[in-house]
C-alpha cells in the first residue's frame, strides 16, 4: 500500500473526471519525459536521480519541492538497496502524495458548509490576467447554488473595463454588485460592499481588488489599506484573503505567491487555467512550499468549473493510467 491509499478521496465522480481531463496535458508532458528517461535503464542510480531532478524542475514543481522529492527518493533507493526503473513511478507517486497530503486529510470546506461569520468577507487578490474576475464570479455562483446570499464588490477601480467585466459575472451568478466610478478609492468600495452586506443580511461578501495600479502608490500598500478599512467596519474582516494564481505561468505563479503571501496575509490560494496547461506541477510546488492551502482550482471556462481542491483527487488524476 502506498502513502496515497491511506486518504479519503472527497471528489464526486463528475468532478474527478473533470479534474483528470484538466490534468491531461500535465500528465502527458511529465510522464512522457519520465518514460524517455528510464527507457533502457535497469536501476535508479545517480544518473537517473539527476535526470529526475531536471524533469521535476522543468515541470514547474519548483526547486525546493524538487529537492525534497529527490532526497526522499534517494533515501528509499539507499534503504531498499535495489530499485528498478519501472518502480520509479510508484516512488514519485508516493512522494508527491506525501508532500501534498502529510499532516492534513481535510480539504477546504465546501460552499454549502456553515460560515463562521455573517457576512463572511472574502478579499480576492492577484495580478491582472490570472483569472481573478472569473474566479470571483464562479465563487459567487457556487455559494448561491449552496443557498447562500452573496454580494460582490468591484474594488478594482484602476484597470479599464474591470468593473464592466465583474458586472457580467455578477449577472451570470445572479448576485448584486456594489460599485463606484472608474478611478474611485478601492477602500471606499470595499467599505460600501460590506456595509451593504450587513444591511441586506447577506451571507457572503466577495471584494475584488486591483492587480496593478496606475498611481505612485504600491499595490501591496493599497491592498493593506483596503484590509484596514474593512476591519474598521467589521472586526477581523476580511475573514479570508484569497490569492488567485494562473497555473499556466508555472514558476511565475510561485514568485507571485511568495510576494503576496509575504505582504497581505493570504489565507488561501486558487489555481486557475489548470485545464489549459502542461504546467500543473506548480500545484505541487505551492502546496508544499507555502503554509497556505490551495482552496480552489479552475478546470474550465463555464461558471460551474470551479472545484474545491481535493489533494488526493489531484494526485490520483495526475497518475491516472500510469503504471507503478
Amino acid at each position: 500500500m502506498g502513502f496515497l491509499d491511506t486518504f479519503t478521496n472527497w471528489n464526486d465522480d463528475d468532478e474527478q473526471e473533470k479534474l483528470e481531463e484538466g490534468l491531461d496535458k500535465t500528465r502527458d508532458s511529465f510522464f512522457g519525459k519520465l518514460d524517455r528517461m528510464v527507457r533502457g535503464k535497469d536501476t535508479v542510480d545517480a544518473e537517473v536521480l539527476d535526470e529526475l531532478e531536471e524533469i521535476l524542475i522543468t515541470s514547474d514543481v519548483g526547486v525546493d519541492t524538487t529537492l525534497d522529492i529527490i532526497d526522499h527518493v534517494e533515501a528509499r533507493v539507499a534503504q531498499d538497496q535495489y530499485v528498478s526503473a519501472q518502480e520509479l513511478n510508484g516512488l514519485i507517486r508516493d512522494e508527491i502524495a506525501r508532500l501534498m497530503l502529510e499532516g492534513s486529510e481535510e480539504r477546504p470546506a465546501d460552499f454549502d458548509a456553515p460560515l463562521p461569520n455573517q457576512p463572511h468577507v472574502i478579499m480576492v487578490v492577484g495580478v491582472n490576467g490570472v483569472g481573478k474576475t472569473t474566479t470571483i464570479g464562479k465563487m459567487a455562483h457556487k455559494y448561491r447554488q449552496a443557498g447562500k446570499s452573496v454580494l460582490m464588490g468591484a474594488g478594482d477601480t484602476f484597470r479599464a473595463a474591470a468593473i464592466e467585466q465583474l458586472e457580467i459575472w455578477a449577472d451570470r451568478a445572479g448576485v448584486p454588485l456594489i460599485k463606484q466610478k472608474h478611478g474611485a478609492d478601492p477602500a471606499a468600495v470595499a467599505y460600501d460592499t460590506i456595509e451593504a452586506a450587513e444591511a441586506r443580511d447577506a451571507d457572503v461578501a466577495i471584494v475584488d481588488t486591483a492587480g496593478r495600479l496606475h498611481t505612485k502608490g504600491g499595490l501591496m500598500d493599497e491592498l493593506a489599506k483596503m484590509k484596514r478599512v474593512m476591519g474598521r467596519k467589521i472586526p477581523d474582516a476580511p475573514h479570508e484573503v484569497l490569492l488567485v494564481l494562473d497555473a499556466s505561468t508555472g514558476q511565475n505563479a510561485l514568485r507571485q505567491a511568495e510576494e503576496f503571501i509575504d505582504s497581505v496575509d493570504v489565507t488561501g490560494l486558487a489555481l486557475t487555467k489548470l485545464d489549459g496547461t502542461a504546467k500543473g506541477g506548480v500545484v505541487i510546488g505551492v502546496s508544499h512550499q507555502f503554509q497556505v492551502p490551495v482552496k480552489y482550482i479552475g478546470v474550465g471556462e463555464a461558471v460551474e468549473d470551479l472545484q474545491v481542491f481535493d489533494r488526493k483527487g489531484f494526485v490520483q488524476g495526475l497518475f491516472k493510467g500510469v503504471e507503478s
